[in-house]
């Protein structure tokens, strides 16, 4: 590949990562000030996205968000990855075990993207396959893979804008910092109706074979449900369980 198509190609990896939850359309003009790249660049850029199906055109306005090729890809991605099978009967042992609604998520150093969500139906396990992205300050998933990152990684997070999703969402990076140091001493992470008022979540890690923490598990549920003197049980069940999946994957604590 040619030095200007590596040029190009960076430029339609960075044009993608405009968008996000909170900025689901854009214009051309806005992607364009964002990368400080000229109009005509983005314009011409973008037509060729939107043809591969990579974008697409609000109908008689010049705004743009992600196309459902991505969404094939995602999905295509998803369906191959090991986490998906060797997470299986942990993810629905651990939604028997603790009746409330199991979540595995992946971690993108930004956000955590729920891939699998397990709600306990009397001694049925109901699995869906879902793509919930949240902010990582949000949630307990995504603190927890926050925590375990490189002492970098998580200072270029804390010097993003931390978006109030709730009341209690933590929006001050002293504060969080402070959590997240809490987060490894514990070993689990706590969502007190930080994402969504009157729900709670406990989440543990989980690591790849080389020891890096790049998914997590979680039980939700009610706070008076996930609270107070419940919480020790929650986390030891999490925790037992992200750390099968983790050998699962290859993960050696010993090495």
């Amino acid at each position: 590949m040619s030095s200007e198509n590596l040029k190009s190609l960076a430029k339609v990896v960075a044009i993608l990562d405009c968008f996000s939850e909170y900025d689901r359309k854009l214009s051309v003009s806005e992607i364009a000030k964002r990368l400080d790249l000229p109009r005509p660049t983005v314009h011409r850029i973008m037509r060729t996205m939107r043809d591969l199906g990579m974008v697409e055109q609000e109908r008689e306005r010049d705004q743009y968000r992600l196309g459902m090729k991505l969404f094939e890809l995602g999905t295509t991605v998803l369906a191959s990855m090991d986490l998906h099978r060797e997470a299986k009967d942990s993810v629905e042992a651990l939604t028997r075990a603790s009746g409330q609604t199991v979540h595995l998520s992946v971690f993108d150093g930004k956000s955590s993207t729920v891939i699998n969500r397990t709600d306990p139906d009397g001694r049925r396990v109901n699995t869906l396959i879902v793509l919930e992205s949240s902010p990582a300050h949000a949630t307990a998933s995504g603190k927890v893979a926050l925590a375990f990152q490189p002492a970098a990684a998580i200072d270029r997070f804390l010097a993003r804008k931390l978006v109030r999703l709730a009341p209690n969402t933590i929006c001050d990076p002293d504060l969080l910092k402070a959590e997240l140091t809490k987060i490894r001493r514990t070993g689990y992470a706590l969502d007190d109706e930080e994402l969504t008022p009157g729900t709670s979540c406990v989440a543990a890690p989980i690591r790849n074979s080389q020891g890096s923490v790049f998914a997590a598990i979680s039980v939700s549920g009610d706070t008076e449900k996930v609270s107070g003197d419940r919480i020790p049980a929650f986390a030891d069940l999490v925790t037992h369980h992200a750390n099968t999946i983790s050998l699962r994957l290859g993960f050696r604590p010993e090495t």
